[in-house]
C-alpha cells in the first residue's frame, strides 16, 4: 500500500474547474454597462443671431419721415448707430431690445449709414434719403437784427419760404428758451407767418433762444424743411412809455424809474383817421428821417401833407409814430397832429436813440382802439384768446 496524507481528488474534477475559469475569463463578448450608467450626451454648436435693417443696403429716395427699424432674432441687440455727417440718428430700444427704431426724423438729401450689432453679428446697411420736391425753410425772423437789443413786449415774428400746412408738427419743431423763463404761446397769422407772444412781459435783462428744429420735418404734402434755424436774442432794459392824450404828456420809464418827461401833442382827433389810438403800442422801427405823405389824398386836397420827419419811431402800421416836431406852442396844451405823438425836437431824439424794438408805449385817452394785427399791437388781445391761435392749443414755460 502506499502512504497517503488524504483523500484523492478524481481527474474529472480537475478537468471541470479548469474549463469553468476558461470561460470566465477568455469570453469573447463586450461586458454589459452597470444598469445605472447614463447614456452619451450631445453638444450642439449655438447659432449666432441674425440681424435685419430697414431700410435695407442700397435704398434710395427715403422719405425723411420713415422710420429706421433694427431688428435681432436670436439674441439681443448691443449696439445700433445710424449716422449721416458726423451726426448720429437717435432711437430707443423695445424692452428685450430685440428691436431698436429711430425718434428723430431724417434729413432730406442725405446718405445714411446703419451699424448694429448682436452678439458676434454685425450687420450694416447704407441708404439715401430723398430728395423734397418741395423745400421749407425759415425765411425770416424779425426783430432779430445783428446786435439788438429787444424791449419787453418784443414778440418774435417767424417767416417760412412756403406755406404750412402741417402747423402742429411744425409748431412742435419750434424751440424758446429763455434764461427766466415765461409763459408764452405761439399764434398763426397766415399759413407763412406764426408769433410768439408771452403772457406777460419778458423779465429785463436776459438771454432768449429761438431754435426751428425743422430740418427732416414734414410740413405739408412733399414738403419738407431742409435747414435748422437758429437765432440768439437779447432783451434789454424795461422801457415802457405811458402817453396821456387828455393830458398832453408822455412819461418815459426805464426799470421802473422814470428818466424823461415829455409835452406832446397828439392827433386832433375831429375824425377817426386824426385820432391817436388808445391801447398797448410797441415800437417797430425807426429812420431819421421818415417821409410822411397822406394818405388817399390829393395834392389839391386841403389835408394833403408830403413832408420829411426827424427822430420818428413808427408805433403802428396806421401811420402812427412818436417824432420830432417844432411846434412847441400844441406841446402840452393841445391835440392838432394827423394821428401821431410829436414832441421837442431834442426830447424826439433822446427817445429816438433810446428805443429798442419792442419797448411798450401804452397810450389811452382817446376813444379809437388800436387792432391786435395792427402793426405789433398783439398785447391788445387777452393772452387767454391769443393762446387759441396755437395749432397746440397749449401753453408751455418756457
Amino acid at each position: 500500500m502506499n502512504a497517503q496524507t488524504g483523500p484523492r481528488r478524481p481527474a474529472t474534477a480537475f478537468a471541470l474547474l479548469a474549463a469553468a475559469a476558461l470561460t470566465a475569463s477568455c469570453s469573447g463578448g463586450p461586458a454589459s454597462p452597470p444598469p445605472d450608467a447614463p447614456d452619451a450626451t450631445i453638444i450642439a454648436t449655438p447659432q449666432a443671431p441674425t440681424v435685419a435693417i430697414k431700410p435695407a443696403e442700397g435704398t434710395s429716395k427715403v422719405h425723411p419721415d420713415k422710420k429706421v427699424v433694427v431688428s435681432a432674432a436670436g439674441g439681443a441687440l448691443e449696439n445700433v448707430t445710424v449716422e449721416a455727417d458726423g451726426e448720429q440718428v437717435t432711437g430707443k430700444f423695445n424692452a428685450d431690445k430685440t428691436r431698436w427704431i429711430s425718434k428723430t426724423p431724417l434729413k432730406p438729401s442725405t446718405r445714411y449709414n446703419v451699424s448694429a450689432t448682436a452678439g458676434a453679428t454685425t450687420a450694416t446697411s447704407t441708404f439715401t434719403t430723398a430728395k423734397p420736391e418741395r423745400a421749407l425753410q425759415v425765411a425770416d425772423v424779425t426783430p432779430n437784427a445783428k446786435g439788438e437789443t429787444l424791449g419787453v413786449g418784443a414778440p418774435i415774428i417767424v417767416t417760412f419760404n412756403q406755406p404750412v400746412t402741417n402747423k402742429a408738427t411744425i409748431e412742435r419743431a419750434l424751440e424758446v428758451e429763455a434764461e427766466k423763463p415765461v409763459q408764452g404761446a405761439w399764434r398763426w397769422i397766415n399759413d407763412k407767418v406764426v408769433i410768439y407772444r408771452t403772457a406777460k412781459y419778458w423779465p429785463a435783462h436776459q438771454k432768449v433762444t429761438f431754435n426751428a428744429n425743422i430740418d427732416g420735418i414734414k410740413g405739408g404734402k412733399d414738403l419738407y424743411g431742409v435747414k435748422d434755424y437758429t437765432a440768439n436774442l437779447k432783451i434789454g432794459a424795461k422801457q415802457i412809455s405811458k402817453v396821456d392824450v387828455a393830458k398832453h404828456m408822455m412819461y418815459v420809464y426805464k426799470d421802473g424809474k422814470r428818466v424823461q418827461t415829455m409835452r406832446i401833442s397828439a392827433g386832433k382827433g375831429n375824425t377817426r383817421e386824426y385820432t391817436t389810438t388808445s391801447g398797448v403800442h410797441l415800437t417797430m422801427e425807426r429812420g431819421n428821417p421818415v417821409r410822411m405823405i397822406s394818405p388817399g389824398r390829393e395834392k389839391d386836397d386841403p389835408e394833403y401833407y408830403d413832408v420829411m420827419i426827424n427822430h420818428a419811431v413808427r408805433i403802428s402800421n396806421s401811420g402812427e409814430y412818436v417824432h420830432a416836431k417844432d411846434n412847441v406852442w400844441a406841446q402840452g396844451r393841445t391835440n392838432v397832429s394827423h394821428g401821431c405823438i410829436n414832441a421837442r425836437p431834442d426830447q424826439a431824439k433822446w427817445f429816438y436813440d433810446h428805443m429798442q424794438r419792442g419797448d411798450v408805449v401804452e397810450i389811452t385817452g382817446t376813444n379809437r382802439e388800436l387792432e391786435w394785427n395792427n402793426g405789433w399791437g398783439y398785447w391788445q388781445m387777452p393772452f387767454s384768446q391769443w393762446k387759441k391761435g396755437s395749432a397746440l392749443r397749449t401753453v408751455k414755460k418756457k
